[in-house]
This record gives structure tokens, sequence and C-alpha cells, in this order.
């Protein structure tokens, strides 16, 4: 019997016809495939592809009630109280000083006395031999104004001097926290507390300072100005670029020292049960404002407002909301709240004082 060998067998008859036209039917497959894709979608072409598809819709929010607490902080120093002036209460010649520089003194005690000569009535001038009588004086003592330290004493014995002379300063040993409120924040202290509570950097826990001013230069002082508050301010050049500073005293049993970082925070206010809405859904700050109110249509209407306590993220809506209504949660053209010294406005974009200033 004669046998016919096939070279390759069934392997070389796959390697030359079967793959090669399983690649050409899977290549027809593919190209058939994005063919239908791009010319044959499953959906309609759009009338016109110019005209967008998607909508943009406006956050919303719902005024509700809340609680505000409207707490400012700045950011103070402590300091030494400055020093009290002791001035002469007469003219004439200092007699003897009673008390040196540097030495601690109450308020009242006598530092040095004023010999003060005593005209005499020309009748009684002379004596009956016709001689004229000697002087006769009186002495007037000058006290210390506060108690403290004598800091300085500028006076010796035998200098004339009048009335009013500055003749030396007591510097007391109180202490003040002070720090400058930025111009807004002056509207949310309106109603002006007459304490603060203090934290001291590094130091003991929180305390309770007293006799609260919040003062301001008056335009054109070059100093020793005061505002409508009857507070004492520091010096000017200028009105409307002085700053505002509020300054209250460090109760005695409190140790503290000068150059201290502190913070301070004032208590402005307190509601409760209060309808609230975020800052950024009102255009103003205080007292008074806009927000836009959304319709069951889904129109807004713009509706005046008046506002009560902030915390610098939520305001009291005093008149003008109910419960329930709902508003845009950004206002055109208010800002986002400061976070952090950056301000985020409603498009999200954000600015930040620091890392431009750094």
């Amino acid at each position: 019997m004669t046998t016919v060998s096939v070279p390759g067998g069934f392997m070389g008859i796959a390697r030359t016809w079967v793959f090669p036209i399983l690649r050409i039917l899977l290549v027809a497959l593919v190209a058939a495939a994005l063919i239908k894709l791009a010319f044959f979608p499953d959906r309609p072409a759009d009338a016109s592809p110019a005209v967008p598809t998607g909508t943009i819709v406006e956050p919303t929010t719902v005024a509700a009630l809340g609680t505000i607490t409207n707490d400012v902080i700045v950011s103070a120093t402590v300091a030494a109280d400055p020093a009290v002036p002791m001035k002469a209460t007469a003219a004439g010649t200092v007699n003897k000083i009673f008390i040196a520089q540097g030495a601690s003194v109450n308020q009242g005690d006598v530092v040095f006395d004023v010999k003060v000569p005593i005209e005499r009535d020309p009748a009684d001038s002379v004596d009956a031999e016709g001689k004229p009588k000697p002087e006769i004086f009186r002495y007037e003592d000058v006290a210390a104004p506060a108690g403290g330290i004598l800091s300085s004493l500028s006076v010796i014995s035998g200098q004339d001097i009048t009335i009013g002379t500055t003749a030396g300063a007591v510097a007391p040993p109180t202490f003040s926290v002070s720090g400058t409120l930025e111009p807004a924040q002056q509207y949310r202290l309106l109603d002006r507390p007459t304490e603060a509570t203090v934290t001291i950097t590094g130091g003991p826990a929180a305390f309770a300072c007293g006799n609260l001013r919040i003062t301001t230069p008056l335009a054109g002082s070059t100093g020793g100005g005061s505002t409508d508050d009857g507070a004492t301010g520091g010096s000017s050049t200028g009105g409307s670029g002085s700053s505002t500073t509020a300054t209250c005293t460090v109760p005695g049993e409190v140790t503290v020292f000068s150059g201290l970082a502190a913070e301070m925070t004032i208590a402005g206010g307190r509601a409760e049960n209060v309808l609230v809405v975020p800052t950024t859904a009102v255009r103003g700050a205080a007292q008074s404002g806009t927000v836009w109110v959304m319709s069951a249509d889904g129109a807004t209407e713009e509706r005046p407002v008046a506002l009560g306590l902030t915390d610098g993220t939520q305001v009291q809506i005093t008149q003008g909301l109910a419960e329930g209504d709902e508003i845009l949660e950004f206002a055109p053209g208010a800002m986002a709240p400061a976070n952090d010294g950056c301000t985020t406005y409603p498009d999200g974009s954000m600015y930040c004082e620091s890392a431009v200033a750094g």
C-alpha cells in the first residue's frame, strides 16, 4: 500500500489557511462595530449640537431656627498701665523730699512739700520799732496721685516751682490688655459690652477682664483723644486712618507681664431660637440686607430683610423672612465668609491675604 504524506499535517493547514482567515474576520468585525458607533447611533442625533443639553442649578438654602453667638475675637497684647503724672499744687520752693525715686508709694503718700510765702497785710508788715517783720510761710504737700512705684522725681530741695509743674510720675502695678478692632467688627459691637474674656498665650486660664473700653481717636487729634464713651484713645495723625482699640483692665490677682500675647473674646450677644440664614445668602452684613427668595415656579424675588446678630457664618433675620422660606445660598454680589484670612467667592474661587503677603 502506498502512503501519501501531507507536508506539515494539520498544523500546517491551520497556519496557512485557518489563522489568517480568523484574523481577517476579527478585523472586519471591529471595523463594522466602529462604523456602527460612528454613523448609526442607537439614539437619534441632536437636532442642534451647538445647543448645550446641561442645566445650571443655583444652590439654595432654607431659613431655619437656630442659635447665634456673637463672639468677636481680637488678637491683643498685655501692657503695663501708663505712669500717672505727679504735679505741684502750689507755687513756691521745694522744701523737703520725703520719698526717693524708685520707692513704693500708696495713693496719698506725701512725696515732698512746697514752701509757699504768705503775703502780710501792709498794716502788719512792720513791728513796733518800724522794722520789717520776717517772712511767713505755709507748706503745701504734694502727694502720690496713685499707688505704685515712684518711677521719676524731677525736683530737688530748694528748687522754685509753679502750680501745675510735673514733678514726677508714679508707675501703677496694674496692667491692661489691648487689641485692634477691624472696622467691620464694630458693627457686631453696637451694644457695647463692659468686659471681655482674655486668654494669655502660655499663661493662666482664661479670665474676665473688666472696664472694657472701645476707643477711636478723633479726627485731627494728636493724642489723648476720646470717643463718645469717654475713654482715652491713642495718638492719631489723622482721622480716617486711625485704628479702633479695645482695652480692658487685668484683675489684680492675675499675674501677667508686659509684652505677652493674648486673645480677647468680646461677647457681643447671644440669641436662641431665632431665624438664621448663611451670611453668603445676604447682600449686606449689618442692620439691613437683601435676600433672593425662590418662588414655586423656580423664579427668584429680591426681598429686603432686617438683620440682627451675626457670628460671621450665620446672620439673624429679624424681619422679611419666615421659617421655611427657600432662598439662594449665594446672593448675587455677596461673598462667602473668610476662613483663616481667605475669602471664598460664590464661583468657588478663593483669595487669601496671608498667601499673597507671604
